[in-house]
């Protein structure tokens, strides 16, 4: 079956959802419920970990055991993703960094660092700049798109040169909140839309979609194709308020030499000019190259995932949340 209109969402939880071993919790937020799980003890310093774009809570389920041994981590759904609430046309940067706001206080309670990979890179680094005071403790930016996933940037290339026609094609094709659900359109399209090495990497199978994309609402992709996520938070702008030590680790990039175009999250270049900026900014900046490794370190390898973390967070002031 190729289509799957209307098929995915918190509305529908028995054609969605899967179980897990850890428990899942709601918390209402206002205009959203966030679902999460939590491990560790709470005399651990506070953790706060935010999936990438297409990524519910349990990208994390592998490094959660061993995060606990250090942390009392708290790994979340967006909104839009995972069990969280959809919200039509609401899909921006500083609503989903609001809502983190909220989360910290709410249900973590005390300062917190933080780690977010992807898009939740980027708003790991909106929290850096925009939290509340005293709110964070230090930011972890896991390979995070920064101003790659803007549509005119300030350095290098923009979303729209890079992995970004992935995300047109899903919003064209599977609609806001899987209203349109044509699956298996997607996948024959999907040669001619793609460049040929973003179709080995999107790789759609005829079976159905995958777990992760059940759980996605693909408006977020709209709202990043056509730029209305940061619409109202320029990155250059928000680099320049960070206000906390920053973790920094930057994975596999490439430049495909016939067109230009940015395989990874964010070039060299643009890791530059957020080093700039940060330094502009007079934070510290940990700043580790893994080349050789995939966009999500937590998924690929939680021990080496895990064992940054620790090492970054054991030289941060106040890491206990005191």
């Amino acid at each position: 079956m190729g289509t799957f209109r209307n098929r995915f969402g918190p509305h529908n939880p028995d054609e969605t959802y899967i179980p897990h071993d850890l428990e899942e919790r709601l918390v209402d937020l206002g205009e959203v419920q966030l679902n999460y799980a939590a491990v560790g003890d709470e005399s651990k310093p506070a953790l706060l970990l935010i999936p990438g774009q297409t990524e519910s809570w349990w990208g994390y389920e592998s490094a959660l055991p061993l995060l606990a041994e250090h942390f009392h981590a708290h790994a979340g759904d967006l909104r839009g993703q995972g069990r969280s609430t959809r919200t039509p046309g609401r899909y921006t940067l500083d609503n989903m960094g609001n809502d983190l706001v909220r989360f910290i206080d709410t249900v973590i309670g005390r300062p917190t660092i933080v780690s977010g990979l992807s898009s939740g890179g980027v708003l790991s680094a909106w929290l850096s700049a925009y939290a509340k005071p005293g709110q964070i403790v230090g930011c972890h930016y896991e390979d995070p798109p920064l101003f790659h996933s803007e549509v005119d940037p300030a350095a290098g290339q923009g979303l729209r040169q890079g992995i970004g026609p992935s995300f047109q094609m899903m919003a064209t094709f599977l609609g806001d909140q899987w209203s349109i659900g044509d699956w298996n359109g997607m996948v024959d399209a999907a040669p001619d839309l793609l460049h040929e090495w973003m179709v080995g990497l999107f790789s759609p199978s005829a079976d159905g979609p995958p777990q992760n994309l059940k759980e996605y609402d693909p408006e977020w992709g709209r709202a990043f194709w056509q730029g209305t996520v940061a619409a109202s938070c320029d990155h250059e702008r928000m680099l320049r308020s960070v206000k906390v030590p920053v973790l920094f680790t930057h994975h596999f990039r490439a430049i495909e030499e016939s067109t230009g175009l940015l395989m990874g999250a964010l070039s060299d270049v643009q890791w530059q000019r957020a080093q700039h900026l940060l330094d502009e900014a007079g934070v510290s900046v940990d700043y580790r190259s893994f080349p050789a490794m995939g966009h999500s370190m937590h998924g690929q390898d939680p021990q080496l995932f895990t064992e940054t973390l620790v090492d970054w967070a054991a030289t941060l002031p106040n890491r206990d949340g005191a």
